[in-house]
C-alpha cells in the first residue's frame, strides 16, 4: 500500500510539473487560434470561443515565409552537417591520440564555452568577413571526446594490424559507433541554428536571405504587434525541431547518458 501511495505522489508531481512546462506552448496555440477581439478579453480564456484557423493562412501569406522557411532549412542543415563532420574529427583526435599540448589545447576549447556570445559577436563578424567562419564548436568536441573514451582502443589497434589507415579507422569503425552522440549534437546544433536571431540579424542584409526568425520580427510594428500571427508562425516554426527530436530521441537519450551531460 505504501508503494502505491509513493507512486501516486510521484506521478501527481510529475503531471503537475509537465503541465507547468507545457503551459506556455498551450497558451501559444490558444493565442494563435484566437480572433483579434478575444486576444485581450477578460477573463482570459485558454479555449477560444471562436477558432480562427485563418490566422495561420494570413500569417503565412503576409510575407514570403516559404522562402524564409527554405533559408532556415538551408542554414540549419548545412551548419549542422559541417559541425558534425569537424566536431567528430576534432573529438576523435582529442580522445584517441596523444600529442604535445593536447590537454592545454582542450582546456582552451572548453574555456570558450564560458564566454558569452555577446562578447564575441564583433570578433565573429570580423572572422566571417575576413578569415571565413569556423566549423567546429567546443560543445560538440567535448561531447564527442567524452563519448569516445567509452570505446576501447583495442578496436583501433586491431584495425591498424589489418592495415587500415587512420582516416579509414575513423570513417569505417569510429564514426558508426558515434551515432548516439552525433544525434545529441544534431538536435542541439539544428535547434541553435534554427532558432538563432541575433547572428542572422547581424550578417544578413537582404530580405530574400532572411531566415524564419527574422521573418517573424516583421509582425512586430512600432505601435502594434500581431500577436496571433506571431504565435501562429511560432507554432509552425517548432515543427521541424519536434521532427528532428522524434527521429533522434532514441540515440539522444543514449548519447546524453554516455557522455555524462546533464
Amino acid at each position: 500500500m505504501k508503494k502505491y501511495i509513493v507512486n501516486f505522489i510521484i506521478y501527481t508531481f510529475l503531471i503537475i510539473l509537465a503541465v507547468i512546462i507545457l503551459f506556455p506552448f498551450i497558451w501559444m496555440l490558444s493565442t494563435a487560434l484566437k480572433p483579434a477581439e478575444e486576444l485581450f478579453s477578460l477573463p482570459a480564456r485558454i479555449i477560444p470561443k471562436h477558432f480562427a484557423f485563418e490566422n495561420f493562412k494570413i500569417a503565412w501569406s503576409s510575407a514570403p515565409f516559404s522562402r524564409f522557411f527554405i533559408n532556415s532549412l538551408i542554414v540549419a542543415l548545412s551548419a549542422t552537417f559541417i559541425t558534425l563532420i569537424f566536431s567528430s574529427l576534432a573529438g576523435f583526435a582529442f580522445a584517441k591520440y596523444n600529442f604535445k599540448g593536447k590537454e592545454f589545447l582542450f582546456i582552451c576549447f572548453l574555456a570558450t564555452l564560458m564566454i558569452p556570445f555577446q562578447v564575441i559577436l564583433i570578433p565573429n563578424f570580423i572572422i566571417l568577413a575576413k578569415l571565413k567562419p569556423t566549423c567546429a564548436e567546443a560543445f560538440g568536441i567535448f561531447l564527442i571526446r567524452q563519448y569516445l573514451y567509452s570505446i576501447p582502443n583495442e578496436l583501433m589497434e586491431s584495425a591498424r594490424i589489418d592495415g587500415c589507415s587512420e582516416l579509414r579507422i575513423y570513417w569505417k569503425i569510429i564514426l558508426p559507433l558515434m551515432s548516439p552522440v552525433l544525434a545529441v549534437i544534431t538536435i542541439f546544433s539544428f535547434m541553435w541554428r534554427w532558432n538563432d536571431f541575433i547572428w542572422p540579424l547581424i550578417v544578413i542584409d537582404q530580405e530574400k536571405m532572411f531566415t524564419l526568425q527574422l521573418g517573424l520580427a516583421r509582425f512586430k510594428g512600432e505601435y502594434f504587434v500581431e500577436w496571433s500571427h506571431i504565435m501562429a508562425m511560432g507554432i509552425l516554426s517548432i515543427i521541424p525541431i519536434l521532427l528532428i527530436f522524434i527521429f533522434c530521441q532514441k540515440y539522444f537519450v543514449q548519447g546524453i547518458s554516455l557522455t555524462g551531460s546533464k
